[in-house]
């Protein structure tokens, strides 16, 4: 039998609870335990801060322009050819242009600001996907036709097929606003403000309302690679003849982001302390089980048994708690992330509360993503805090005095 085969034999016979007293049975549970739901929280966690993430990315910046060059006044004089130009660099994946303005919608004796947004509705947009097909061709086919946001609509009580008077701001300036009539063709359901505050017509519509006879005031960019929004932004506007603002994701809507990656790295943090304060239970384990087995220690150390080897047996006996913490930790983690959307379903229909309002979030659920290298960074930080936990007392053992061991009774 090899020298680490039989420090793992006897870690294992030390650890069985024969061969240890009640309190120290209990104490050594509380370690297991309490690293196993530490591997639990911080995998849900982190897996919440990876779906977040993932919705931030697909779902909030698919309307959000990643990349935009707006005329510094009036309307750009040449859109088609930044399109032209933005389409030539490998990192674009579509362009297009677009009509943004402030704009008034009057109900009544009711004023209620919206952000106008025109869009060539024959190239494929985000916003469709959050509407009815009907409304998406009936947009395209309406003139002078108007999507707005279910929680607009519902504040204005309008449905398909109503009229709408518009004033639409002017350079700006609601000085001399333009005072148009509209068609209700439908409402999208996006999620959070953009539900109170949006409304989309077609580009020639816009254009109308706007007074141009043709071109737009930005052209807006989606790019493969989202977090290279700044470089691609500069290497394309010193190619632009026209004089533009240049504007990316990452300063508009960047404390988003930003936000999500705190948190992440606070929980990192946390998991280190958490997993630390759960291995000091593997101290107080060891440390008790060296002080019992004095003279099993006394015993083996005269039979030949080397320092090293006494020391091995108290690790493999500390690490065998933490493995067995881990292993559970990681099953749990996996099982509650998995049913966690879930979960807070049902607790929401218990309770009557509602955790994430669609009129104030764009998500009404919690999404969440696991991943394989945050099982594998939390195991690995258990797994090397329940290490360090056994050095201490492996080595208070190694140094046990023989004559005293033995004599001890």
């Amino acid at each position: 039998m090899r020298a680490w085969q039989l420090a793992w034999l006897l870690a294992r016979r030390f650890r069985g609870k024969r061969e240890r007293s009640g309190f120290v049975s209990f104490i050594s549970a509380s370690s297991t335990l309490g690293i196993a739901l530490g591997c639990m929280v911080f995998i849900t966690g982190l897996s919440v801060m990876n779906g977040f993430e993932e919705v931030l990315q697909k779902r909030f910046l698919s309307l959000v322009p990643q990349v935009e060059f707006s005329a510094v006044k009036g309307q750009l004089k040449d859109p088609q050819g930044i399109i032209d130009l933005a389409l030539a660099h490998p990192q674009v994946a579509s362009a297009r242009a677009v009509i943004r303005s402030q704009a008034l919608i009057q109900q009544g004796t009711e004023f209620v600001g919206v952000q106008l947004e025109g869009i060539a509705t024959e190239q494929p947009h985000a916003i469709a996907d959050y509407m009815p097909a009907a409304t998406w061709q009936q947009l395209q086919q309406q003139p002078r036709g108007v999507v707005l946001g279910s929680q607009l609509a519902a504040r204005l009580g309008v449905q398909t097929g109503d009229k709408l008077a518009l004033m639409v701001a002017q350079q700006g300036s609601f000085k001399q606003p333009k005072r148009q009539a509209l068609t209700v063709v439908g409402t999208f359901t996006f999620g959070g403000q953009v539900d109170h505050q949006y409304a989309y017509v077609d580009l020639t519509t816009a254009q109308a309302l706007m007074g141009f006879s043709e071109g737009a005031q930005a052209v807006e960019l989606a790019v493969t690679d989202i977090f290279a929004v700044q470089q691609i932004a500069t290497q394309l506007g010193y190619q632009i003849d026209d004089y533009v603002y240049l504007d990316h994701w990452m300063r508009s809507q960047g404390h988003l982001y930003r936000d999500i990656q705190l948190v992440r790295l606070v929980m990192y943090l946390v998991l280190v302390l958490v997993l630390a304060v759960a291995c000091f239970n593997i101290v107080s384990t060891l440390v008790m089980t060296v002080q019992e087995k004095q003279r099993h220690i006394g015993i083996l150390r005269t039979m030949g048994l080397r320092r090293v080897r006494i020391m091995q047996v108290f690790i493999w006996q500390g690490l065998q708690n933490g493995v067995l913490g881990i292993s559970l930790g990681v099953l749990a983690g996996i099982v509650l992330t998995s049913s966690l959307p879930y979960v807070l379903q049902w607790f929401q229909q218990l309770t009557g509360d509602t955790l994430l309002a669609s009129d104030v979030y764009f998500v009404t659920s919690i999404p969440v993503q696991l991943q394989g290298i945050d099982i594998a960074l939390v195991a690995l930080v258990a797994l090397l805090m329940s290490g360090l936990a056994t050095l201490y007392p492996a080595w208070q053992a190694s140094r046990t005095d023989i004559v005293k061991a033995i004599s001890a009774t």
